[in-house]
């Protein structure tokens, strides 16, 4: 079966990706902003939808943040719920379209969604799949580029 979406864990991502936001707090908003941009880069070189799941109640918006155009959802857990209560809430009701991913460095968490119908990764395997990904893609965009160059200067005017 597809993954259908891919479920993050937003702080347990950010602990463990220190090159985002390097010298910022990991609850910071500009940890969490650089974080929604790489995972909308992510994004569109996969095509499966991700959403991030952030602690706090909305607490830690910030205009910058709603500012951000991105086809990456990003959801705040209210008073009282958990980022991994609404991941499994979500891999739940996403049983019937597919797998979801889940992202997340709680193993109690993973066993959940792994027996909701689910897959789980470590935060440090997925920003390496990620890291991977998004060298390949450049990789490729480079070739591409370079062989376009080629074509042009061999045109005849």
């Amino acid at each position: 079966m597809a993954v259908v979406r891919i479920l993050v864990d937003g702080y347990s991502l950010l602990h463990e990706w220190t090159e985002i936001a390097r010298g910022l707090p990991r609850f910071s908003a500009q940890a969490r902003e650089e974080l929604v941009q790489k995972m909308t880069l992510y994004q569109d070189a996969v095509n499966i939808p991700i959403t991030i799941v952030f602690d706090g109640a909305g607490a830690y918006t910030t205009l910058a943040h709603a500012e951000i155009k991105t086809d990456v959802e990003i959801l705040y857990s209210r008073t009282g719920l958990t980022a991994d209560a609404i991941i499994e809430r979500v891999a739940h009701r996403m049983k019937p379209y597919g797998e979801v991913l889940a992202v997340t460095d709680d193993h109690a968490e993973r066993d959940t969604v792994v027996s909701l119908g689910g897959i789980s990764t470590s935060c440090l395997g997925f920003i390496q799949e990620v890291e991977n990904t998004l060298a390949d893609l450049g990789q490729t965009m480079k070739q591409i580029n370079e062989r376009e160059k080629r074509s042009y200067r061999n045109r005849k005017p």
